[in-house]
């Protein structure tokens, strides 16, 4: 416990305080506009017992103080600070799961679209964040079909001898090639994706209806039409905005269920009246749980460093700082916020279906309710970042034993279990030695040129066994046969990370609980046990037959039909004369046979 000279030395200032246990860790971080009487509140005699607060007591030996200006500036520390040394005793959002924006590449010559949940300084232009998740996806399709901007991962600083599939569907306009688009071209179309994407619906169509005439002037009659289509989906897209823009008010419904030290947190979020989302976040060692702090803590964490914030948030109990909250939040959105706790009437009606599925969420968490196979695939396209659900998964990986016998296995997952008829072996054929990129380069091309030679679809998602590096190898085997637009993406054994070509900085980090997770853990570790198991039993085949190879008068082949027909030499050893003859002339087989039972009769014991 922290001493009375300590506390006395405490500034009366407005600041963040943290509290240190003998080991020097930081224990729990607070804000306070006098910090003295705030620290000293911990330790009165005349203190309400709480289980939290009292175990926070005895540990805490030491307080360290930071002091700023005033209230807000304390705020925003105490929040940074929560996040960067996450102590022990408050509340930590664990799930960084954000809702997506679509990133416009405005830095590149010839820029492109992404969807994406990280907010980064790298000169690119952000739109968003969309609700539901799903809806940043379908807006990014409809650029690629009418705007014809892409979203690949093709290198645009050096020419290609080919366009990618995007462009023979116009999906896109091929600045990877020279001479299939011009910069002229390309610029306008960014101009216009821009306009669209920030809301500026009028100008673009005004723009459009422009250069329809002109087009239709020039009797370029093809290019007035791809203005003409647009413009009606333009228009179609500002009628729907209006109806909805007049429909209600935007707000977040935050609700929780609470059991021992298990928490799950719903939250619905909705726009212009209607629920267009809903999202989870779940807790499994809140020992110390106390709503009030619970909820200052994840609104705080939540809504800061977000870009975008509700005019109505509603939380089922009230907490102390709620007013500068409000007052901070209203300031960055500029406009009011109100952070309300409804007692009754239909924000409460909401509220209480919140809890609801708050409840039914814990249960799917923490009980063990398997979901479905579709819902696990809509949420693997939307971690992934997918364009759509993959129906089949093919997963590759690559066993050796310190170089020798290298091979790779390819295992199928699709409609929701392992596909074993689908499974393929490789024994590899450039590679010598530990080199598992060469490896992997080999396997995924001779895959994709067997799938291009027989004209088969290739798979949903092409899942890689390994980093980054594995992944990178794959994606040169598919650039070398022109694919450029597969979706690919590899999972780390030790970490359990998930890294998505062309999204390498943004590696996912997806919860241990996460169905999505054991799915890819489930491919690849099946894919790990194939590729393992058809090693081993090269290896000792080779080893069986070079011990076959000893016997006069049998040679590799022999050897190997003897292996194929009997199993192993155990099964030789014990096989008559006339089994062998089976497969055998009859003199090999006496010579077989007779070698076998010489190297089983004992030797004699020394005279």
């Amino acid at each position: 416990m922290i001493s009375t000279e300590k506390l006395a030395t405490v500034p009366a200032e407005p600041g963040v305080y943290q509290f240190l246990n003998a080991a020097g860790e930081v224990i729990y971080i607070g804000k306070a506009k006098s910090l003295r009487q705030r620290v000293r509140s911990y330790f009165l005699e005349t203190r309400a017992a709480e289980a939290k607060t009292d175990t926070l007591v005895r540990e805490a030996v030491a307080v360290s103080t930071i002091l700023v200006d005033n209230d807000r500036e304390a705020l925003a520390l105490e929040n940074n600070l929560i996040k960067q040394i996450q102590p022990r005793f408050n509340v930590l959002l664990r799930d960084d799961k954000t809702y997506p924006y679509i990133k416009l590449t405005v830095s590149e010559k010839y820029p492109r679209i992404y969807v994406t949940r990280r907010l980064k300084k790298d000169g690119s232009a952000y739109y968003g964040p969309y609700f539901p998740g799903g809806l940043a996806y379908r807006i990014a399709r409809l650029i690629h079909r009418y705007f014809l901007v892409p979203s690949c991962t093709v290198d645009l600083a050096r020419a290609h001898p080919r366009p990618c599939l995007e462009y023979y569907i116009q999906r896109c306009q091929g600045p990877c090639v020279p001479g299939l688009t011009t910069e002229e071209r390309y610029t306008q179309a960014v101009r216009d994706v821009k306009m669209f994407l920030e809301g500026r619906h009028g100008d673009l169509v005004r723009v459009l209806r422009d250069r329809m005439q002109k087009a239709s002037d020039g009797e370029r009659f093809e290019e007035a039409a791809a203005c003409r289509d647009l413009i009606s989906t333009v228009e179609q897209l500002q009628e729907k905005q209006k109806v909805a823009a007049a429909e209600g008010d935007d707000r977040d419904v935050f609700a929780h269920h609470q059991e021992g030290p298990l928490v799950a947190v719903n939250v619905f979020h909705m726009r212009r009246g209607r629920v267009l989302d809903r999202r989870e976040f779940f807790w499994e060692n809140q020992e110390l749980f106390d709503a009030s702090d619970f909820f200052s803590s994840l609104l705080k964490q939540i809504y800061l460093e977000q870009q975008y914030i509700p005019a109505f948030v509603h939380i089922p109990v009230d907490f102390e700082d709620r007013s500068l909250l409000e007052e901070l939040l209203s300031e960055k959105r500029g406009h009011k916020v109100e952070i309300l706790t409804p007692q009754r009437g239909q924000k409460r009606a909401l509220l209480e279906l919140a809890e609801k599925n708050a409840a039914h969420s814990f249960d799917q968490r923490f009980r063990i309710l398997k979901p479905s196979a579709r819902a696990i695939l809509e949420a693997l396209q939307e971690a992934l970042g997918l364009a759509e659900p993959p129906g089949r998964i093919e997963c590759f990986d690559v066993s050796h034993f310190q170089g020798a016998d290298p091979v790779a296995s390819m295992v199928v997952w699709e409609n929701g279990k392992m596909k074993k008829a689908g499974y393929r072996k490789f024994i590899l054929r450039t590679v010598k030695g530990n080199d598992d990129f060469a490896s992997m380069r080999e396997v995924v091309g001779r895959r994709c040129r067997r799938l291009q030679e027989e004209h088969q679809p290739l798979p949903g998602l092409m899942l890689i066994d390994g980093g980054v590096g594995q992944l990178h190898a794959a994606a040169e085997a598919l650039e070398k046969l022109g694919i450029i637009n597969q979706p690919l993406a590899s999972i780390a054994k030790k970490e359990e990370i998930l890294y998505v070509l062309g999204k390498e900085s943004e590696p996912i980090r997806l919860d241990p609980h996460s169905p999505v997770l054991h799915l890819m853990q489930q491919v690849r570790d099946e894919s790990h046990r194939f590729a393992v198991s058809f090693h081993r039993h090269r290896r000792d085949s080779r080893r069986l037959r070079s011990e076959l190879c000893e016997i006069p008068g049998v040679g590799e082949k022999t050897a190997r039909k003897l292996l194929e027909n009997f199993g192993g030499l155990e099964a030789i050893r014990s096989a008559s004369e006339e089994d062998l003859q089976r497969i055998l002339p009859r003199r090999q087989a006496a010579l077989v046979r007779e070698f076998l039972a010489k190297a089983t009769t004992p030797s004699p014991p020394n005279a």
